[in-house]
């Protein structure tokens, strides 16, 4: 059978799905009258934001109206003499050389031979890059989705060195040409310059129309490898949420006929249990048999397998190079884990497949039920979104104020918005989100180090020698004459410049500029005030550096006399009195009035640095009043009044602070 598993990677809204759709009318996937628009995005999320949140298998059936030539070349990403590494300072053009793939697999087809080709469209989205790499991960080769209208783009290019981490072939192709505005000569020339591949490799299409689709997929079929002919535990897949290059490559020896599958992704099914989705290494697997996971020692029969087409088909079996999925029945979600490897109870392999790196979270918050009898309801469901969301990081977590929660980690803003929104979409549960922070290292003068992710883990001042915080390399592409509105907004945040390349030339020539800043800057609003001082064409691509020393105090909001802990936050001190002022400022503008003054305040320490007041809400008392001397109403105002007072001399009243209110802390 000719396999080949492939996968498109691009920036967000540069057509993907879309693509992935126009594949799926061609190879008679889908029935006509069954398709849709972004048919591979199922959850209503995906389809109400057009944008991709999960990773998405699907094998399709193609009859090839081509003849393989043998050996196949192909533009191969990380050959030995035109590598690109892995850093944007490093971004130079690469070498057009190309690389010859084996001939294993192609030798002697012929017109008209049917493969199995097996999609997995990606995100484009930075917070969910983990979802890339997995998907790079199970597959040979990656089409890299250019829209010919915007050009090369930050994630583009973030993708592009996830991919070449993988070593897997690259085919690039222009998007969206049917469009008046695209410049398919200007794009092309940015897509030269950073691969360094010739002209006449860059395929064109629309992906909306149907043009070049074919021809896109047949080139498909012939540069990409086939999965025997690129072994998997040979390459060197190293690289952040890749696969771990530290367990040394397999010997030949060890590649024996031992079932072995990569699981690359999970869900939850209430009536078959745990669902996994797996990449056949070695052997082949059948239902009925008993199977293990290598990395937890649970053992299973396996109910069901099959494929995704893109709904659940199932399959007598499952054979090396393919990619589907195993029901096994297990109910205990931490049985299965992203990264693990299935092989055979009675004929084990030897050794495990490599795995996925830990992914690092980037931002952390607290989530809290907002009813304290949700708990148990709150663990579950977070347990079951871990299965389909392996970048989550959660651990228990209990408050004075909130009660029982947990402490949750995310890849960014976008994650955890996505996150909270599942939560209310699939297990109807209400909860309450505490300010965002990134993980501290804070430094005690006992010579001890710990990480906070809270304000409230911060120790006392007293003990405290100094903190660290997290500092990212942050690129950004925008149009030349933006230039100097992005360097401003980025000063104000705190960015080192480092330097800046030009992607292509002419009047509309665009920029790549390199900064270097705190992930503090990153996580409240930036990327929404990047697209404002760019008219919509900045984007914007980071990954972690390293630790720095900064001056960080914990600021406490309280309302009513009373310290909200939900609402605290780190903070620069040399910005404290403009964020507080910033936050009680939008707080007056959401909080709903009470039937007394409320105060609200920012504090350091004891020390109030903002303050604002909400007046209280009064009852009209003189409605009743219907004539007669106008020292009626004011014997009844004066009465309301001095009520006011004595409520405000009391000091304080029970404030409940809806979710709109938090929202605003949130974006500031």
């Amino acid at each position: 059978m000719n396999i080949r598993n492939f996968c498109i990677i691009a920036h967000i809204d540069h057509g993907k799905s879309t693509l992935a759709d126009r594949f799926l009318e061609l190879t008679g996937t889908v029935e006509k009258r069954k398709m849709k628009a972004q048919i591979l995005d199922g959850m209503d999320l995906e389809q109400e934001r057009g944008i991709t949140i999960k990773l998405t298998p699907v094998r399709m059936n193609y009859r090839s109206s081509i003849v393989i030539p043998s050996p196949s070349t192909s533009l191969r990403a990380g050959s030995a003499e035109g590598s690109l590494s892995n850093t944007p300072d490093n971004a130079q053009k690469r070498d057009s050389s190309t690389h010859p793939t084996s001939s294993s697999g192609s030798v002697g087809m012929t017109n008209g031979d049917e493969y199995v080709l097996n999609l997995i469209d990606t995100p484009g989205h930075v917070d969910f890059t983990y979802e890339v790499s997995r998907s790079l991960a199970a597959v040979e080769g990656a089409i890299l989705l250019v829209d010919a209208t915007q050009g090369v783009q930050a994630q583009t290019i973030g993708n592009l060195y996830l991919a070449l981490d993988q070593d897997l072939t690259i085919i690039p192709v222009l998007n969206k040409i049917d469009l008046p505005n695209a410049d398919v000569e200007k794009v092309s020339a940015e897509i030269i310059h950073l691969i360094g591949c010739k002209k006449e490799d860059i395929l064109t299409c629309s992906a909306k129309t149907g043009e070049g689709v074919k021809e896109v997929l047949e080139k498909v079929i012939e540069l990409v490898p086939p999965p025997n002919s690129s072994p998997y535990e040979g390459e060197d897949r190293g690289g952040i949420g890749q696969i771990d290059s530290e367990h040394p490559p397999l010997s030949p020896l060890s590649r024996g006929e031992q079932l072995r599958a990569l699981i690359f992704d999970s869900f939850y099914d209430d009536y078959r249990g745990v669902v996994a989705s797996v990449r056949m290494i070695n052997g082949e697997l059948k239902k009925g048999d008993r199977i293990k996971f290598m990395s937890t020692g649970a053992t299973a029969e396996v109910l069901d397998l099959g494929h995704y087409s893109p709904q659940m088909i199932a399959d007598p079996k499952l054979e090396n190079g393919q990619v589907g999925y195993i029901v096994s029945g297990l109910k205990e979600l931490g049985e299965v884990r992203v990264g693990d490897t299935v092989t055979l109870e009675k004929n084990p392999a030897k050794e495990q497949l490599p795995g996925y790196k830990e992914v690092k979270p980037m931002v952390f918050a607290g989530i809290f039920p907002q009813e304290g009898d949700d708990y148990n309801a709150l663990r579950d469901a977070v347990d079951r979104l871990k299965l389909s969301d392996s970048a989550l990081y959660y651990e228990p977590e209990h408050s004075q104020a909130l009660g029982f929660g947990f402490r949750c980690g995310f890849l960014g803003m976008l994650h955890l918005d996505i996150f909270q929104e599942r939560l209310w979409r699939e297990f109807g549960l209400h909860i309450i989100a505490t300010v965002p922070s990134v993980a501290y290292h804070v430094f005690l003068t006992n010579g001890e180090r710990m990480t906070t992710k809270s304000p409230q883990e911060l120790p006392n001042v007293q003990r405290i020698s100094h903190i660290e915080e997290p500092w990212m390399i942050v690129d950004i592409i925008t149009p030349k004459n933006f230039v100097g509105n992005v360097m401003g907004l980025v000063s104000e945040r705190k960015g080192i410049y480092t330097n800046t390349e030009y992607l292509s030339a002419g009047s509309d020539q665009r920029a790549m500029l390199h900064y270097e800043m705190p992930l503090a800057s990153l996580i409240t609003d930036f990327y929404d005030k990047l697209k404002t001082v760019t008219s919509g064409y900045g984007s914007l691509n980071y990954e972690f550096k390293n630790y720095r020393k900064a001056d960080v105090v914990k600021m406490d909001i309280i309302i009513a006399e009373e310290a909200v802990e939900s609402l605290s936050s780190l903070v620069w001190r040399e910005e404290a009195f403009k964020i507080g002022k910033k936050i009680v400022g939008s707080l007056k503008e959401t909080l709903p009035k009470q039937q007394f003054v409320v105060k609200i305040q920012a504090a350091i320490g004891g020390t109030v640095i903002a303050g604002e007041r909400l007046s209280a809400l009064r009852k009209d008392v003189t409605a009743k009043l219907y004539g007669g001397d106008v020292t009626r109403k004011r014997k009844l105002l004066e009465k309301q009044k001095k009520g006011k007072k004595k409520m405000l001399a009391m000091g304080k009243g029970k404030v409940e602070i809806p979710t709109e209110a938090y929202l605003a802390v949130l974006k500031r």
